[in-house]
Formats: structure tokens, C-alpha cells, sequence
């Protein structure tokens, strides 16, 4: 059965907090801790043999990535995707351009999607497959341009689909 967001009691369970803090495992360290001093804009706090830590104050956020070292599978479907809101669709095309020259692997170009949560995204992936969704949710203004068929538009010529 599903609840609606208004049978919902909202009750603190945790007080203000001053950071966020997300720990991944990953296949190599050294590759990750190179995409993500990138992908953030900052210089590790740490690197030690079995981990990489960073403060990204920007974000609030607290983020280590920890070798996989005891050989286990990592499952990177069940974390489904880590998301980081940008402030519009301009950003969101800029931070395209970024990862292209850092040679990141683009899963989804960016584009403006109407299903779901109306937003511009574009979907990148890290060295060890984890998904990272970049987004900006549209303005009053934008959401009024919504196609009939709800169909993406893409925001970069040349990143459209091919037709088969």
C-alpha cells in the first residue's frame, strides 16, 4: 500500500545538522580519488591506502571513498544514483562541457525531461559505475514550454539520439 506525502507525520528524527556524509566503495581508489577531486572542485582532505576523504564545503558534504578490498562484488545498481542540484539549465549544460574534457563517461547528454520531476539533467557515471545525476529544476517559465509529447528536448546539438 502507498502512503500520500499528507498521511505522513513529519517528526525531526535527526537535529540541524552541519554535514552530509556519503562513504562508497570503489574498485580503484587512485582512478576515483582523480574523478572526484575533479567532479568536486577540491583537493582531498585525506588519502590513505584504503581510503580517500573529502570535505566539499560547498556541499556540505563529507564524501570518502573506500577501496574494495576484500575482493566482494560491488552491487552498483542498489545505491540507485547520487544527485547534485545546480542552480539552472545553463549550469547543467557547463558542467556537460566540463566532463567531457575531463573524460568522464556520459551516460545521458543534457537535456530537459517533462515525465517524472520536470528538470534538465544530464547523467554521468563514475570510474567504478555509480550514476550521477546532474540537475536543475525548471523554472515557472520553462515548464510552460512542455511539448505536447513530453518528449526530452536536448540542450546540446548533436547529443540527440540517432535514429535506427
Amino acid at each position: 500500500m502507498t502512503q500520500s506525502p499528507s498521511s505522513i507525520v513529519p517528526i525531526t528524527m535527526v537535529p540541524q545538522s552541519t554535514e552530509m556524509h556519503v562513504s562508497l566503495r570503489v574498485h580503484d581508489l587512485a582512478v576515483s580519488t582523480e574523478f572526484y577531486t575533479k567532479f568536486f572542485g577540491v583537493l582531498p582532505k585525506d588519502i590513505l591506502p584504503r581510503y580517500t576523504t573529502f570535505i566539499v564545503p560547498h556541499l556540505n558534504l563529507n564524501f570518502v571513498i573506500v577501496i574494495n578490498d576484500k575482493g566482494e562484488k560491488l552491487d552498483t545498481y542498489s545505491l540507485h544514483h547520487l544527485g547534485l542540484g545546480l542552480s539552472d539549465k545553463q549550469a547543467v549544460i557547463d558542467t556537460y562541457h566540463r566532463a567531457l574534457a575531463m573524460g568522464a563517461t556520459v551516460v545521458k547528454p543534457p537535456r530537459t525531461t517533462w515525465r517524472g520531476t520536470p528538470e534538465h539533467e544530464l547523467w554521468l557515471r563514475d570510474p567504478t559505475g555509480y550514476d550521477i545525476e546532474i540537475y536543475a529544476r525548471l523554472t515557472p517559465d520553462e515548464l510552460a514550454q512542455m511539448p505536447a509529447d513530453k518528449e526530452p528536448v536536448f540542450l546540446v546539438p548533436g547529443t540527440e539520439p540517432k535514429p535506427a
